[in-house]
């Protein structure tokens, strides 16, 4: 099968392409391995809203859903039981390109319940118990980057497991995640794990920033604040790049740690699928292109680029100046990006509840369909 050529070009180009989904129908009918091999896909991630997506369509979950349920299983156990043998399944499926890139890509991700996303130690207890359910060196354990979940993050990568970051939003908590990252490895070193076998990436969401701020820029609505919109999630991811680079490239902490063979902690742009339908639909992933990143694509976005895209070579590196400029003239007009990125968080740990919720209500029915059968 030949690889579609914008994706491939967007792949040499230092992005690694994942997909934003997964369901059991992806899996078993090889669609999965076949956009392994013609989209340059080399990873998935899921939330909850992705399980219940898949979940909720079809029957293919039905046969498993009715045997745990003879068997006297409780909601919260299948739902652990289903999603964990998905991507179990989906790590299996992308292993030759684990073992290929060794192990920097071929990855999934599977997240930690989004109601423990304030409770430090029940969020650590779960990822540990994630990580030995599915039993694999490719997945990756979810974590948001909530108050709460930073010291989490520290203590599962001081146990030598690797670390999907999700929900981050500003630069100043990216910097408290990277920060997490590194205590997190010296931990590990401490207790004799092998640090070149821990990997994490911290996904930095996008789309979501126009969203709020092109909203309070509307409510404005002066030339200045027009001219502005479109351009507050490109500005905070390339501003999240440059904090990579001055922690992962030059930063002392982590340059001493090279002789252990540490991993640097890769941005990854998630939420790239555009809302706003006057802006380019390939514009979160053509305009955050540059070395060591990865760009997790809902599947629709993955078509787009792959039908127009295009790659002009970096587009973050050397930004930084202009991207703050951006940051200076939207806190000029008044609006107060503390509260932005809060309102973000929040909506997202509820939103991520929220589909939790339909999740269980769904499969609570499934099961006493099922045990009345």
């Amino acid at each position: 099968m030949t690889q579609n050529q914008n994706l491939a070009d967007l792949s040499a180009a230092g992005v690694s392409v994942w997909l934003d989904d997964l369901s059991r129908d992806r899996i078993s009918s090889g669609n999965l391995k076949d956009l392994i091999d013609s989209k340059s896909v080399v990873g998935v991630t899921t939330n909850p809203s992705i399980f219940q997506a898949a979940l909720s369509k079809g029957t293919s979950y039905d046969e498993q859903v009715n045997e745990l349920a003879a068997r006297g299983a409780d909601v919260d156990s299948v739902i652990r039981t289903v999603t964990t043998d998905d991507v179990r399944n989906a790590c299996d499926v992308l292993a030759p390109v684990y073992e290929a890139t060794n192990g920097v890509d071929g990855r999934v991700s599977i997240e930690v319940d989004p109601r423990l996303a304030h409770d430090t130690d029940k969020t650590v207890a779960q990822a540990i118990e994630l990580w030995k359910i599915v039993d694999r060196p490719n997945v990756l354990i979810k974590i948001p980057a909530t108050e709460a979940g930073i010291p989490a993050i520290a203590k599962v990568i001081g146990e030598g497991i690797s670390v999907n970051v999700t929900l981050i939003f500003s630069v100043e908590r990216y910097e408290a995640v990277m920060n997490a990252y590194l205590e997190g490895l010296e931990s590990a070193k401490a207790a004799g794990h092998d640090l070149s076998s821990i990997h994490s990436v911290a996904s930095f969401f996008v789309s979501r920033v126009d969203t709020e701020i092109d909203k309070r820029l509307d409510a404005i609505g002066t030339p200045e604040a027009t001219d502005l919109k479109g351009k507050a999630a490109l500005s905070n991811a390339r501003l999240a790049y440059v904090a990579y680079q001055q922690v992962f490239e030059i930063g002392s902490r982590f340059q001493g740690m090279l002789t252990d063979n540490a991993r640097p902690q890769r941005p990854l742009w998630a939420s790239t699928g555009v809302k706003d339908p006057t802006l380019p639909d390939t514009l979160y992933v053509s305009e955050l292109v540059a070395p060591n990143t990865v760009n997790t694509m809902p599947e629709k976005t993955m078509d787009a680029f792959a039908d127009h895209g295009e790659v002009t070579g970096d587009t973050i590196t050397g930004k930084g100046q202009e991207s703050q400029a951006v940051f200076d003239a939207i806190s000029a007009l008044g609006i107060d990006l503390t509260d932005v990125f809060l309102v973000l968080e929040n909506e997202g740990v509820q939103k991520f509840e929220a589909s939790w919720g339909e999740l269980l209500d769904a499969t609570s029915e499934q099961l006493s369909a099922a045990s009345k059968s």
